[in-house]
């Protein structure tokens, strides 16, 4: 396989990001990602959630973490195909639409291609790292969903998608310039999922066992309760559907 690689560290200037971006290629499939300044956040459900909240999602607890990028978009067909040469997507026929139709477990197989190519510790985020994220980092306007209270102009979800997988970037970003992190397709972490403590934690993993994998950020066929920062999915590393796809991430020293 022809490999086609490239670094790039810029301050993106006018639009709505505002972030250091990261930028790569491989095989001449370009994907970025935003850089993420860590801090202290408190997770799950806090009061701009209202009344929407499930157990799960209990209790709310302070979280710091560290510096690292995330994608600004969900991983693209794209991008996949560059890496595994083909597309296991239900929903083909627009290489800018999100990947899905992946297991957990074949996340973590192209997580391994892409380190080979790339020389980059690429991984899945954690389940913090997506809140945090989600919720707009340090720059969060406290919002119930990914970059606004208002779903419509940030989100693929069932209201809006015509019952369809669409192309990533369609929608407005979040605050941090990082795109259908509500909507779009659920996106793997790398978390197995487990109950919240309540006591303060930094750069939580989760549970060392278990057999299901978290899922955020609700999908294209979901309504508005599933598309909240704070809810939580869960399923066992082995599913696939049309639904579920994933977001990279990288660490930052």
């Amino acid at each position: 396989m022809r490999l086609t690689c490239f670094f790039l560290l810029f301050w993106a200037v006018g639009g709505p990001v505002r972030g250091q971006i990261l930028a790569d290629s491989v095989n001449g499939v370009v994907f970025r990602l935003v850089a993420v300044d860590g801090g202290t956040f408190r997770m799950g459900c806090t009061p701009e959630q209202g009344d929407r909240c499930t157990d799960p999602e209990k209790p709310v607890h302070r979280v710091t973490l560290s510096d690292f990028a995330i994608g600004e978009t969900e991983v693209t067909q794209a991008l996949w195909k560059g890496v595994m040469g083909g597309n296991p997507s239900f929903y083909p026929g627009d290489d800018d639409r999100p990947v899905e139709n992946v297991t957990w477990i074949e996340v973590q197989d192209f997580i391994r291609k892409l380190r080979q190519l790339t020389g980059k510790p690429y991984r899945l985020p954690t389940e913090a790292e997506w809140e945090f994220a989600a919720r707009g980092g340090k720059r969060s306007g406290s919002f119930a969903y990914s970059g606004s209270d208002r779903l419509d102009e940030f989100a693929w979800f069932d209201d809006n998608s015509n019952w369809k997988v669409h192309p990533v970037k369609t929608r407005r970003p979040n605050e941090l310039g990082l795109y259908d992190m509500s909507g779009g397709v659920w996106e793997w972490c790398q978390d197995v999922k487990g109950p919240y403590p309540s006591r303060k934690q930094r750069n939580p993993t989760g549970p060392r066992e278990g057999d299901q994998h978290v899922r955020r950020g609700g999908s294209w066929a979901n309504s508005a309760v599933y598309c909240r920062v704070s809810y939580r999915s869960d399923e066992y590393a082995d599913h696939r559907d049309g639904l579920t796809g994933f977001r990279l991430a990288l660490p930052r020293k």
